[in-house]
């Protein structure tokens, strides 16, 4: 059995704290292969709230004090209110591996209501993603290192998790699984640093073992515009950055983002903008 675990102040008492928002107040995993099971039982509950994100195999849960199983598989949240009874086992024998926060805070559940974590929520289907066990991982290791400013640091990263599930809950599941994913991200993030480099979209696809179609198809799902105008968009976004805050030449600019003919990259400026490069530049920099 794996576990690690990290509480706020190295207190394993639970606590309500309504003096801020949000506070993170404990966190952990449990990887349990070598146990034949570990169960937990709290019939008054807790103070806080709980989030446990099933990462793989299968947790059993018995809500409403009921004596049947509820079976959550991977790719799943579900979520504790505070002092209703918990009761859950996970068996060795099916691979379990979990992470759980603690958290409380003022006005809790308006907060989960506007990510879309609504009161009769249980059980939430997140999917699985590589993201989910980053944040938590990211949250042990605050709580565990205590640096400066970690109890904020902590909040933004509850926040960041709250943000991917209510994408998840609002997003098309029929078009989205892990591996379209990563990939996208990947292309993205390639685009981003490249995006100055002559990217011939056909040889990337080609060189991810993907049809030049279907990457097409998944990269505009995923963010809602084409491979090229996602690099159109960087180029000329970046272009307004250099207008705003420097005295390089519309020629100079040009060259930076990646675009060898001024001419051109004033063209593809204006259909961005609206207007030419240096139209924008006497808009955007007042005395020049």
């Amino acid at each position: 059995m794996y576990i690690n675990t990290a509480y706020l102040n190295h207190s394993l008492v639970d606590f309500m704290d309504k003096s801020k928002p949000l506070i993170v107040g404990s966190c952990g995993t449990y990887h349990l292969y070598t146990l034949p099971k570990l169960p937990t039982h709290r019939p008054k509950g807790r103070l806080d709230f709980q989030l446990l994100y099933i990462v793989s195999g299968k947790a059993h849960f018995y809500f409403d004090k009921s004596e049947t199983d509820t079976i959550v598989t991977a790719g799943h949240m579900v979520l504790y209110r505070p002092k209703e009874p918990q009761r859950y086992v996970y068996y060795g024998e099916e691979g379990t591996e979990v992470y759980w926060v603690h958290f409380t805070g003022k006005n809790v559940r308006q907060l989960l209501k506007s990510y879309g974590i609504t009161d009769d929520m249980r059980v939430i289907p997140t999917g699985t993603s590589l993201v989910y066990a980053g944040l938590f991982k990211q949250m042990i290791f605050e709580l565990q290192r205590c640096q400066d400013h970690y109890p904020e640091a902590l909040t933004l990263l509850l926040r960041h998790l709250f943000i991917r599930i209510h994408r998840e809950l609002t997003r098309d599941h029929t078009r989205r699984n892990e591996f379209l994913d990563t990939e996208m991200e990947l292309a993205m993030q390639y685009f981003n640093e490249h995006y100055n480099q002559e990217i011939n979209i056909e040889a990337y696809a080609a060189d991810r073992g993907m049809s030049v179609s279907w990457f097409i198809r998944s990269f505009k799902q995923y963010t809602h515009t084409t491979p090229m105008q996602y690099l159109v968009a960087r180029r000329v976004n970046n272009a307004q950055m250099l207008l705003e805050t420097t005295n390089y030449s519309i020629t100079t600019i040009a060259s930076i983002v990646g675009y060898d003919n001024p001419l051109y990259f004033s063209r593809i400026f204006h259909r961005q903008k609206g207007v030419s490069p240096s139209e924008y530049r006497k808009q955007g920099l007042p005395g020049t």
